[in-house]
């Protein structure tokens, strides 16, 4: 057992939790946490299927007494975010997610935790095992791809979920009962590279953007937190006037779910102008840090001399554009919802930027509750880019949630949590992807709710959970299904 979880209650989910920490499962490569879960259930002796997606569901009969109550299904995905801080040194194909508890909190050593969305595989693992339970019978529906493209909710086909009522684990705010999610699409645009060769009399020089929190696109995007890949471009923009640099390469963001935290550019710029650039970034660094000063403390702008290297420099007229399109684009909240407080409603995130031999891409995701409204987002992106010259593309994306104030299982899940907690939980709608909506159209009429223990700044190497919210998770869990009928 992990040092790191030794106490902690209930020790079957936290058990599990280690184990499943030493696991390789980064999006798209779930085979092994998948066989894992297939793995458990068998040594179990619980009904199992696992399809040709890698999708798990297994199978508990009821507990004495309980065989006539409907069935009621669990689920959470099985994939994990990896980020990690760029001096830290982890191979997220093979090596295990280091745990480290710092009192209350549970995290990674420089690395995503995976509690997004572990914490679900791990209590779902925690009650197939748990024979003191009391429940009707119960699915266990563990997918894949939840965190770059949704694909195993996607292709859940029908009568591999039996169930009218589905639990879903994979909320982050203890005391919350959600009952609808926003939609979302990716809208890509890419630049034909056109390139010359370096201009004589240039020094080669690196302009980092770092320190930044990043997070999660929709659950932070309200946070008014820093994006590196606009302010990378707003500093090249002042170095492209004042010191005549001209850009090689521009890498930043690496999710197109996340906030990006850190972008860089190498660069050429003219050896007379070198100090000039150096002043001008400082500068940059000043005041770019005073206006995040409060979200992100830790923002830094830095420049660096290179050594000088073999390669090219992108044209002048692309790389205005290039810039002017980054400019351009909106990063933020676009509306706020009129009908729940607090509700961020359409928003648009500006992910990732990659320059290759062939191209420049830039990457950006928009979400919206209401589906006219993503599309007048999507059009305004899409605008942007193509007035930059760029060429556009728009991924299907997935459907939103809609709220169902008169749920049945929302109802019980309300009343459990008011015996428990002595005060009404807080329903709401959330301003990300839940797999509920995907579920929601391929099993019409399921009735679902989606709740889970206290996590921040996921999608980041900045992750934690809240250790003394699981327990409290766990047992409002644990109440839900004893309450059910």
């Amino acid at each position: 057992m992990s040092n790191a979880i030794e106490g902690l209650k209930p020790e079957l989910v936290w058990k599990y939790f280690a184990e499943i920490s030493r696991i390789p499962r980064g999006s798209k490569n779930e085979k092994q946490i998948s066989a894992y879960v297939v793995q458990t259930a068998k040594k179990l002796g619980l009904e199992v299927q696992q399809d040709k997606f890698l999708n798990v569901v297994v199978r508990k009969p009821a507990s004495a007494g309980r065989e006539k109550q409907s069935m009621i299904c669990l689920q959470g995905h099985l994939d994990m975010v990896c980020e990690k801080n760029k001096e830290t040194t982890h191979d997220f194909e093979k090596d295990p997610i280091e745990l480290v508890r710092k009192g209350n909190l549970l995290m990674a050593n420089g690395t995503t935790l995976g509690a997004d969305n572990g914490v679900a595989v791990a209590t779902n693992l925690a009650i197939m095992e748990d024979k003191s339970l009391e429940h009707g019978p119960l699915e266990f529906l563990f997918t894949i791809d939840e965190e770059t493209g949704l694909t195993g909710a996607n292709n859940l086909q029908p009568g591999f979920v039996k169930s009218r009522t589905l639990l879903n684990l994979d909320s982050e705010e203890e005391g919350a009962l959600y009952v609808g999610c926003s939609g979302g699409r990716n809208t890509i645009g890419s630049w034909k590279l056109a390139a010359e060769k370096i201009p004589a009399a240039h020094a080669g020089v690196v302009i980092k953007v770092k320190g930044l929190k990043g997070g999660h696109s929709g659950l932070e995007i309200d946070k008014g937190r820093g994006n590196s890949i606009k302010i990378l471009g707003r500093v090249l923009v002042a170095l492209e006037r004042k010191a005549g640099v001209r850009i090689s390469s521009m890498e930043g963001g690496n999710k197109s779910n996340a906030i990006p935290r850190e972008a860089e550019c190498v660069a050429f710029i003219p050896s007379r102008k070198l100090n000039e650039a150096s002043a001008i970034v400082s500068q940059y660094h000043s005041i770019v840090k005073a206006e995040f000063a409060t979200v992100d403390p830790d923002l830094a702008i830095t420049l660096e001399e290179a050594p000088k290297k073999k390669g090219v420099v992108l044209k002048k007229p692309l790389q205005k554009r290039i810039l002017q399109t980054i400019s351009g684009l909106p990063h933020g909240v676009v509306r706020m919802s009129a009908d729940i407080p607090g509700l961020v409603e359409t928003s648009t995130n500006v992910a990732i930027i990659r320059t290759d031999k062939k191209s420049v891409v830039l990457t950006t995701s928009q979400r919206s509750s209401v589906a006219s409204e993503i599309d007048e987002v999507l059009h305004t992106v899409a605008s942007v880019f193509e007035l930059g010259g760029a060429t556009v593309v728009q991924t299907e994306g997935y459907p939103g949630w809609k709220p169902n104030l008169d749920s049945p299982v929302l109802k019980v899940a309300r009343n459990t949590y008011k015996s428990l907690a002595g005060k009404e939980p807080q329903v709401k709608a959330i301003h990300a992807g839940l797999e509920c909506g995907i579920i929601g159209e391929k099993y019409p009429g399921i009735d679902m709710v989606s709740f889970g223990p206290t996590l921040e700044g996921v999608h980041s190497p900045d992750e934690k959970i809240y250790i003394d919210t699981v327990e409290r998770f766990w047992n409002f869990l644990l109440a839900i299904l004893r309450n059910a009928n």
